[in-house]
């Protein structure tokens, strides 16, 4: 026991080297800078969830303002998550007009400054929820996310909504979402006779990121502009080796992780593990896990972090999801779980699974919402990037289907066929050397092809994109689950014999359902037709997936749950629509200008050097070769020339659709157009470039290419 003590002591020592959570105004910090009483009463208003007496927030800004100067701030900003996806900040300084009897400028906040701020909302995406000239936008703080200091200014976490209250940001329907999973999952749990104060979710986002050379990057227009590269024919060498893959990590790379490591834990992120992943220069960062709105929170400033970082070490951190065609693109593996404030975790199946009735309704309630809202989960990890990932031999296919592993699904069907659960003896891996022991095999192996995948205690929702916020996913995962939790609980709180409707509710359900549990290669095209002879839907892009967001049944599952109203469901839907269209029309104009004033010029200058050298060329090798010596330097100039006109005739048809496109005002349709009109002409210019790359000297190539880049770093 003392040595154990010992160590323990040892570790926290080396974790206060590295001052962790240095930069959060976390609890101890709160211990610090506020009375017992203030401490208390804050607490009981976070987890009661009641609204903050404003004498209360005046002594809490207080405490949070001696802090702040302290650790040398100047300014205060609400800092919230809009939905462009990102997070966006307004600095106020703590001066006020006052001046003390000494000449000097006084420092004040105040709780009404810390508890609500206003900003100019009129320029944020609103999809319609109000007019361009009503300017106002709110900010309110979000007590259970911790302030934290950056740079010189204290930043309060907040959710931002319009003057009637509309929510304009990410935060607020995941915060409401965290809510409606509580109060349905407390009501489950009664069923079993347990009454627990609280029920939170928890996500734990493995993220997933390039980093290259900043001088090669900024010699590229598609990487400065678009974060992903327009143009590249693949390197000599990718990935095929599969020598990157957990290898060692380059002194560069270690040492921008060295870093990344220590600023995050001085925000009090527990950045855990870090590897290299499977393409050239790509990274993972996996944190452990938080109560989902703070690691959506930690999350968005993980991937600025990450940004910033990279800088100091003369890299670019590219978070988009296929920077580099030909090798894998970056996800982030949203892993979610359910627990209770008593520390249940209500995925944990135990040692009998079988036996556990709690686990099997809450599993069969998790698969029933994903079968029956596999559209909501497809939506929520639609982007532009992202539709060039999914479906790859790299990323889980736009197709939601669920991973439960062998021993789980047997153990379902034997209660779908009435029979009794023959449990099999634990099976060993012997690792086959005689030195090792053996070990208990994991009865959830993973399956990297699945999009839903139970793994021991949690599901893994492998389908995020690398860049996204985690706070839509999360929004659509709670409120689906606390949907059919409410649906059971109903059904079951009023029933005569609770054992006999429950088995009953789980078998019928699971009957109903079970085409949504998919064991197997999520890669294959056999699954494409398999899935389609279930029913499960396929949405390959963006625009196929975001319509099914307007679906009645879809508004009235937001409305019930209060996370969503009809409006800022159509809101959202506009907004990512017209985001979509944007990106692509960014991706035509930077297409148009590399082909026009790089590419096409740069082949047409080798062209013309190989002409002029032609003659001379010839007659020396028609002298040892005779009549058939024009054939090969003829072959050459035939090949760069078709190339060059199929360049350029995608290149025209591109301006025409770029032209057309415009044309559309609705930019719903205008998007559908960009789809299935624009990126066809777009893929087709790219593929005459790379290979026009592939047969022009790279002293003559007019930017970095994928050789260059890829194995710098």
């Amino acid at each position: 026991m003392n040595k154990a003590n010992n160590t323990d002591s040892v570790v926290s020592q080396n974790i206060n080297t590295i001052q962790f959570g240095a930069k959060v105004f976390n609890n101890s910090k709160m211990k610090k800078y506020f009375s017992t009483d203030v401490y208390s009463s804050l607490k009981k208003t976070i987890e009661e969830g009641k609204p903050l007496d404003i004498n209360l927030a005046n002594e809490i800004a207080q405490g949070m303002k001696q802090w702040a100067l302290e650790n040398g701030c100047t300014h205060y900003c609400h800092w919230f998550q809009p939905m462009t996806g990102i997070t966006a900040e307004k600095h106020d300084s703590f001066i006020t007009k006052k001046i003390s009897e000494d000449g000097n400028v006084l420092m004040e906040f105040r709780g009404k400054e810390l508890i609500k701020g206003e900003g100019d909302g009129s320029s944020f995406p609103s999809g319609g929820l109000r007019a361009t000239f009503e300017a106002r936008g709110y900010t309110a703080w979000d007590p259970t996310s911790y302030a934290f200091i950056k740079d010189t200014t204290l930043y309060i976490p907040t959710v931002f909504c319009s003057y009637d209250g509309s929510s304009l940001d990410k935060k607020t329907p995941l915060l409401k979402s965290m809510e409606a999973l509580n109060i349905q999952t407390k009501r489950l749990l009664k069923l079993f006779g347990k009454n627990v104060k609280k029920v939170t979710s928890s996500v734990g986002p493995e993220q997933e990121y390039f980093l290259i050379d900043k001088e090669l990057f900024k010699k590229r227009k598609d990487l400065i502009f678009c974060n992903r590269t327009l143009f590249g024919a693949k390197a000599p060498k990718g990935q095929e080796l599969e020598d990157h893959y957990y290898g060692q990590i380059k002194p560069r790379v270690a040492e921008f992780m060295k870093d990344l490591d220590k600023e995050l834990w001085s925000y009090g992120i527990l950045s855990k593990t870090k590897h290299n992943e499977v393409a050239p220069c790509q990274h993972e960062m996996a944190p452990i896990f938080t109560t989902t709105n703070l690691s959506a929170d930690q999350n968005q400033l993980t991937m600025e972090v990450m940004k910033n970082v990279a800088q100091k070490h003369g890299m670019v951190c590219i978070l988009h999801e296929k920077p580099f065609a030909g090798v894998n693109g970056s996800g982030k593996h949203n892993n979610w779980s359910i627990s209770t404030d008593e520390g249940e975790n209500l995925l944990e199946p135990g040692n009998t699974p079988e036996e556990n009735a709690q686990f099997l309704l809450i599993l069969t309630a998790i698969i029933k919402a994903v079968d029956e809202h596999q559209d909501l989960l497809r939506l929520s990890v639609a982007s532009r990037g992202n539709d060039l990932r999914l479906g790859g031999n790299e990323a889980p296919p736009a197709i939601i289907s669920m991973f439960l592993g062998d021993e789980l699904t047997s153990i379902l069907e034997s209660i779908m066929n009435g029979t009794t659960y023959d449990k099999k003896a634990k099976q060993e891996i012997k690792l086959g050397i005689d030195t090792l022991p053996t070990f208990p095999k994991d009865n959830t192996d993973r399956n990297r092809t699945s999009p839903f995948a139970f793994t021991g205690n949690k599901f893994e929702f492998r389908s995020l994109g690398s860049s996204a916020s985690i706070s839509c996913p999360n929004v659509m995962i709670n409120t689906i689950v606390a949907d059919v939790f409410k649906e059971f609980c109903d059904e079951l709180e009023g029933a005569k014999d609770f054992t006999a409707s429950l088995n009953a509710l789980i078998k019928k359900t699971l009957i109903k359902h079970k085409r949504i549990i998919f064991n197997g290669d999520g890669y294959s095209a056999e699954w494409v037709e398999e899935a389609k002879k279930r029913g499960l839907l396929n949405l390959p892009s963006t625009t196929d997936a975001l319509p099914y967001y307007i679906k009645d049944e879809n508004i009235a599952l937001f409305e019930r749950h209060g996370i969503y109203n009809a409006t800022e469901v159509h809101a959202r839907y506009e907004i990512q629509m017209e985001e979509y269209a944007k990106l692509v029309n960014i991706e035509v104009n930077t297409m148009l200008d590399m082909a026009e004033k790089e590419i096409i010029p740069a082949c047409i200058e080798y062209a013309s050097d190989m002409a002029r050298n032609f003659s001379d060329f010839s007659i020396i090798y028609r002298n040892h070769f005779g009549d058939t010596a024009d054939n090969i330097p003829a072959t050459i100039a035939k090949n760069i020339g078709d190339l060059l006109d199929k360049a350029n005739t995608m290149l025209k048809a591109l301006q025409i659709g770029k032209v057309e496109a415009r044309k559309i005002s609705d930019m719903t349709e205008r998007a559908k157009y960009y789809t299935k009109e624009v990126i066809p002409v777009m893929d087709e210019l790219r593929n005459a470039c790379d290979e026009l790359e592939k047969k022009v000297p790279s002293k003559y190539w007019p930017f970095p290419t994928y050789a260059d880049i890829l194995f710098q770093v």
